[in-house]
C-alpha cells in the first residue's frame, strides 16, 4: 500500500499539450476514481502514473518514491486493462501465476499466492478451467486475480467493465468493492461510466480537456458541484439548466413561476439555474408537455418541453399518473436549486 502524489504533471505529445500540469494526492487505502468524457486524459493519466506513458514535465510519486522515470515494473502498480489479455491455452491457475513465473518465483511461493488470490476472488471451482470455458465476469476476476498475486502497492483499473453486460457489470462493481476492503489497497479506477464512480469511489477526480474540475467524495460532488461541467455530469440523469434572471425578490427563469430569490444569493442579473430531476414536482395544467415517460418499475423520469423549446427532466414515483402528451407545471424548492455564472460557468 502506498500514497500517490501527482506533481505539475505535464503530457506532450509533440507540440499537442494533453495533460495540464495536474496535481492530485490519492492517499494511502483509497479507491479513486478518474471519471470524465471521452477524451479528457483519465487513461492517459492513468498510463503516466502505471509508466506506459512518458511524463513530460512534472513528478509522480508512489509512496517515497520518485517513480517519474522509472520502468513500469519498478513502480509497484498492477494494471487491469478494458480487455482479459487472458492466455488461451493456460488455465485460471497458470494465468494467474504467469507472471511470477517469469520473474523466477520459487514454485511453492507461487501456489500459495494464487490460492489465496483465487479464494479472495471465489475462482475456486474454475482454477483449473481454461478461458474459453469461462464467463466475461470470471474472466475479468482471473485479470484482476493475475494482478493480485503480484502484490503490488498500487492497483491501476482502466475500464475493466466496459465489456460486461449490465448484470455483469454490477456483479463486478459489488466484488471490486469487496476486493477493496479486503485488501485496503490503494486503488485508481478510470471509468466514464459515472455511476460506476460514484458506487466505487472514495474519491472523484472528474477531468476535462487533461485538467482537473473538481476532486472530493461522491456525495461532496453531486451535492456541491464547483462548475456547471461538474454539475451536468455527475447524476444520471443529468441536473437540469435553465437560463434565468435574478433580481433581489425574485429568480425569473421560463416556464416556472413564484421563485423568490435565496437571501444567501449575493449575485444579481443572468445566472444559469440547475436542478436535478429528484428535486422537481410535476402537476397537472401547465405549459410543460411531456415528449416521452421513462417507465423503471419503483421510479418514472418524465421528459418535458415548453412552447420555447426549453427541456427538462423530472423524477416521478406516482406510476401511471401522467402520460404522453399532458400538459404539466413544474415546481421546486429554491433550496435545491444551485446557481452558476453563465460565462464562467462556476457555481456563485
Amino acid at each position: 500500500m502506498a500514497k500517490v502524489s501527482i506533481s505539475n504533471a505535464i503530457k506532450r505529445y509533440g507540440q499537442t499539450q494533453v495533460i495540464h500540469g495536474l496535481n492530485l494526492d490519492i492517499d494511502d487505502g483509497e479507491f479513486c476514481v478518474f471519471v470524465g468524457p471521452s477524451g479528457c486524459g483519465k487513461s492517459t493519466l492513468l498510463r503516466m502514473i502505471a509508466g506506459l506513458e512518458e511524463t513530460s514535465e512534472g513528478k509522480i510519486e508512489i509512496g517515497p518514491l520518485d517513480v517519474t522515470h522509472l520502468d513500469p515494473a519498478q513502480r509497484g502498480v498492477a494494471m487491469v486493462f478494458q480487455t482479459y489479455a487472458l492466455y488461451p491455452h493456460m488455465t485460471v491457475r497458470e494465468n494467474m501465476g504467469f507472471g511470477l513465473k517469469m520473474n523466477n518465483t520459487p514454485k511453492d511461493q507461487i501456489a500459495e499466492k494464487v490460492a489465496k488470490a483465487s479464494e479472495i476472488l471465489r475462482l475456486d471451482d474454475y482454477i483449473d478451467r481454461k478461458p474459453k470455458a469461462l464467463s466475461g465476469g470470471q474472466r475479468q476476476r482471473v485479470a484482476i486475480g493475475r494482478a493480485i498475486v503480484r502484490g503490488p502497492q498500487v492497483f491501476l483499473f482502466d475500464e475493466p467493465l466496459s465489456n460486461l453486460d449490465a448484470e455483469l457489470r454490477l456483479e463486478m462493481r459489488v466484488e471490486l468493492s469487496r476486493l477493496h476492503d479486503e485488501l485496503g489497497t490503494t486503488m485508481i479506477y478510470v471509468t466514464h461510466d459515472q455511476v460506476e464512480a460514484m458506487t466505487l469511489a472514495d474519491k472523484i477526480v472528474v477531468l476535462r480537456d487533461g485538467r482537473i474540475e473538481q476532486v472530493g467524495a461522491p456525495m461532496a460532488l453531486y451535492d456541491n458541484p464547483a462548475n456547471k461541467f461538474v454539475a451536468g455530469f455527475i447524476g444520471s440523469p443529468a441536473m437540469n439548466f435553465l437560463d434565468a434572471d435574478i433580481t433581489a425578490s425574485a429568480v425569473k427563469t421560463d416556464g416556472v413561476t413564484g421563485l423568490k430569490t435565496p437571501t444567501s444569493l449575493k449575485a444579481r442579473g443572468k445566472a444559469t439555474l440547475g436542478i436535478r430531476p429528484e428535486h422537481i414536482s410535476v402537476k397537472k395544467t401547465g405549459d410543460w408537455t411531456v415528449n416521452l415517460i421513462e417507465e423503471l418499475g419503483g421510479v418514472s423520469y418524465i421528459y418535458l418541453t415548453n412552447k420555447n423549446g426549453q427541456k427538462l427532466t423530472a423524477e416521478s414515483r406516482e406510476h401511471g399518473k401522467h402520460k404522453k402528451g399532458d400538459k404539466l407545471s413544474i415546481s421546486f424548492k429554491m433550496s435545491d436549486a444551485h446557481f452558476f455564472d453563465p460565462e464562467t460557468e462556476e457555481r456563485l
